[in-house]
């Protein structure tokens, strides 16, 4: 290399250097400090089980001054073969972190942080020299270790708040946010029976007969076009409902959101919101997961304005204050998100039709107020209240649509439903064909187009001018679980099933009852009339036959008719059929009317069917008539709320708490004297305990069967006659009766029944001497859950037997008559022996 060359390398060199020194950010040799580091490694727990998580907790102890920042780690883990595995990983700004790691031999490990070293400027550059940890042994053991055992589903009658620490729970505490996708409630213990924990009015006007001169016919019940006891939500075990109708129309001159314990029934607060008498429209549970504050928070939100851009307002279902609102938010249909955010979704061209640029783009109300926040103010709680965010800060997602690219092409029609984190769901349908399509909402592949495919429909489509679309026509279905739409076209009475997955066509049904053409497909208040849940399609609607279909293949598995055993109904000879929701392996279902007779028809049921079989676990014939133009039967805490328009009154069903008492003779018995052990099993629900209720069952109400729970519950809530003057047996509960003996062994002496007062009795004989005490248990039922109460006997010695008296000798007088009548009989002998032989 000459002269010249290596001046240009040279100078290439300096030049080089001169741009990389900043990219680096290395200062001066003088313009710098430098600092020791303290590294850390621990492993909890230690010794740990092969196969058990461990938590690797690394760092500094050296921290950052902004919470964005962290320091860069190697940690090294040596196994017991000496082989190693090598993570990188990042601090938080406090200098510490953790990641969990799994062993999967056993034997001695051996855990080591590295850290080589770090520039780091906040006030001035600073240098933190490279340091090390020793290494930590993590002995594995053959034997896991012990984890928090957990708890066990509640035995005895709950009530909220439930202990943060009682994490199983969750799986019983569902809430009812809003009307959710199939009409599938899950994190409840559905009930299986139709006992009633307490009612109450409903509290915006008079209900039930009207009585006088008005005869036969009741009270509006605030059905048709007015839509009472809709869009109620529970959170948290809570419901909250809009006591006055209005629905359809402007708002109400007046408005109040009530707030009811579902466990207890009492009234918790009842307030105008002062949002222009508006309702309540939703709720939200949102889980909050930041660096600074880690929880979910509740609200009751209500909006303002049409079809336009909206105005939200969020209250603390605690005790309805106002805590935030957002302004200028867009139309649409509300999905919630993996943490309760609210979601919308929208497919725009801000292109045109030579150049298109079509987007899909999602609105997340969370990212309204998150946007750009870091630090405390990434905190939710506290940090949000009474601030007013614009909901245009919200689109967190808008992505190009690359299969729209080209002029001309399209997505035939608009969203039809969405599938959060998974697909955007599109289609246009006409009397010809059916178009279904999808993009994609995965991380990394938003805006891909999944499918586009065209379905030929059958030329009976056009030949009888079917209804496709509208409130009677039209997508009745869609299920994430099983990707599969369902399709409802009117005037066959059938729905048609497409996957999900591909677009393509599967399976048509049996035609259903004629009277199911008038069914809602509309996904809203009045419907649906089909739900798709446990890989089956439910069709319930005004024939009054629950129909049950196989998504798979569209096979029919079973069916049950609502049946109208006294035919008050006026349209088939089952009641219309509705509905309600779907828990636990459950389907429930009710009865409504588009626009309610009166006098009103009698007995309307309401059904809890197997959701598998279609076994019928509970029918209420009279107790719980529903709405079609308001709000169905909801469910959370594993609680039934629903508004009866017989009385309008709203009903809390579940399993509620009982009361056992037990009683033997108060004075001591001798051993081997038989004793009657008596006592009686009691409802103690909240609605008991109503000054109604007491008036009528002062000595409380019995606890009955799950058999006679429907008779009884009519009875006691509706003023129905006394069943058992129907000649209907009224069946209690089942008693066992156990005894402690004196010598400390227990046993299980027998069995009692109560009846329909709540008294149950049994004879028990006591064998020897000592103190007994006496266990009645009662060990639940659908109905209720458990109780029981114990007494004790006091038992003597059994008096020793009296021996008989000694006999006295007989008076000369007696004797002589004595021996005067055997004399007589010798006679008489001798004169018969004498005639005989003659």
């Amino acid at each position: 290399m000459n002269f010249r060359n290596m001046a240009n390398l040279a100078v290439a060199l300096i030049l080089i250097l001169a741009f990389t020194f900043p990219l680096f950010a290395i200062p001066s040799v003088k313009a710098y400090a430098t600092y020791k580091t303290y590294p850390l490694i621990d492993a909890i727990p230690n010794p740990v089980g092969v196969n058990q998580s461990v938590l690797i907790n690394f760092g500094l102890l050296n921290y950052l001054y902004r919470e964005t920042d962290g320091w860069n780690i190697t940690i090294i883990i040596t196994k017991p073969d000496n082989t190693t595995e090598t993570f990188t990983k990042k601090t938080w700004s406090t200098g510490m972190a953790g990641f969990y790691y799994t062993p999967k031999k056993v034997g001695t490990y051996y855990v080591q942080a590295v850290f080589p070293g770090e520039w780091y400027n906040y006030t001035g550059p600073a240098y933190y020299l490279p340091s090390q940890t020793d290494k930590l042994p993590l002995i594995v053991q053959k034997d896991p270790v012990p984890s928090y055992p957990g708890h066990t589903l509640p035995s005895e009658y709950w009530t909220r708040p439930i202990d943060a620490q009682l994490r199983e729970w969750y799986s019983i505490a569902g809430s009812w946010l809003a009307k959710p996708p199939n009409l599938f409630a899950p994190y409840n213990d559905g009930p299986e029976s139709p006992h009633i924990l307490w009612a109450m009015p409903i509290g915006d006007s008079m209900g039930g007969l009207a009585g006088g001169a008005v005869g036969e016919h009741s009270m509006a019940d605030g059905d048709a076009y007015e839509g009472k006891f809709a869009d109620s939500v529970i959170i948290n075990g809570i419901l909250y409902y809009n006591k006055y109708p209005s629905y359809f129309y402007s708002p109400s001159p007046q408005q109040e959101i009530v707030a009811v314990d579902l466990h207890t029934g009492k009234v918790l607060w009842s307030k105008d919101l002062k949002v222009g008498n508006r309702r309540i429209a939703f709720g939200q549970i949102l889980y909050w997961d930041s660096r600074n504050n880690r929880g979910a928070f509740a609200y009751l939100w209500v909006q303002t304005g049409g079809y336009g851009p909206q105005n939200w307002y969020a209250f603390d279902p605690y005790d309805g204050t106002l805590k935030f609102n957002i302004t200028n938010v867009p139309s649409g249909t509300n999905y919630y998100g993996p943490n309760g955010e609210i979601l919308k979704y929208f497919m725009t061209n801000i292109g045109n039709a030579t150049h298109p640029n079509w987007r899909l783009i999602q609105w997340n109300s969370s990212y309204v107020v998150s946007k750009g926040k870091t630090g405390m103010a990434e905190s939710w709680g506290s940090q949000v209240q009474g601030v007013t965010y614009d909901a245009k800060r919200g689109y967190d997602l808008n992505v190009s649509i690359p299969a729209l690219a080209t002029p001309g092409s399209t997505l035939p029609g608009s969203i039809v439903t969405v599938f959060p984190c998974d697909r955007v769901i599109g289609s246009r349908i006409t009397r010809t064909e059916v178009n279904l399509w999808a993009l994609s909402l995965k991380k990394g592949s938003e805006g891909q187009l999944l499918f586009n495919t065209t379905w030929k429909a059958p030329a009976a489509w056009v030949e009888g001018n079917v209804t496709v679309s509208g409130f009677q026509g039209g997508w009745g279905a869609f299920s994430q679980e099983s990707m599969v739409g369902a399709l409802w076209v009117k005037e066959e009475r059938v729905n048609y099933g497409f996957s999900l997955l591909n677009g393509s066509y599967l399976w048509k049904t049996e035609p259903q009852s004629y009277a199911d053409a008038w069914a809602d497909t509309l996904m809203t208040m009045f419907g649906p009339d089909k739900i798709i849940a446990y890989g089956k399609l439910y069709s319930a609607s005004v024939s009054g036959t629950v129909y049950c279909y196989d998504v798979k293949n569209g096979k029919r598995l079973w069916t049950y008719n609502m049946t109208d055993p006294y035919h008050e109904s006026y349209i088939t000879n089952n009641w219309w059929a509705i509905p309600l929701f779907v828990t636990d392996g459950k389907i429930y279902v009710g009865h409504c009317e588009h626009s309610a007779l009166n006098p009103k028809p009698r007995g309307a049921p309401l059904v809890c069917l197997n959701a598998t079989t279609g076994e019928v676990i509970w029918r209420a014939d009279g107790l719980f008539r529903q709405t079609r133009w308001g709000g169905r039967a909801i469910i959370g805490d594993s609680i039934i709320a629903a508004m009866d328009t017989y009385d309008q009154r709203i009903y809390a069903i579940g399993k509620g708490p009982s009361s056992t008492t037990v009683s033997a003779p108060d004075v001591s018995v001798s051993a081997g004297t038989p004793i009657i052990i008596k006592g009686t099993v009691m409802d103690v629900s909240p609605g008991t305990q109503s000054d109604a209720i007491k008036l009528r069952f002062p000595k409380g109400v019995p606890a009955v069967s799950d058999e006679s729970m429907t008779d009884w519950m009519l009875y006691v809530y509706k003023q129905f006659e006394n069943p058992m003057t129907r000649g209907i047996n009224v069946k209690g509960v089942q008693v066992s009766i156990d005894v402690m003996y004196p010598n400390g062994t227990s046993i299980h002496v027998g069995d009692a029944v109560s009846d329909s007062s709540g008294m149950f009795s049994y004879v028990f004989t006591p064998e020897t001497a000592g103190m007994y005490t006496i266990y009645a248990t009662f060990a639940g039922s659908k109905s209720y859950y458990p109780s029981y109460a114990q007494t004790v006997l006091y038992v003597t010695e059994a008096p020793p037997e009296t021996p008989p008296p000694p006999e006295k000798p007989l008076p000369p007088y007696e004797m002589y008559t004595i021996g005067s009548a055997i004399a007589i009989i010798i006679a008489i002998a001798i004169a018969v022996f004498i005639l005989k032989r003659k």
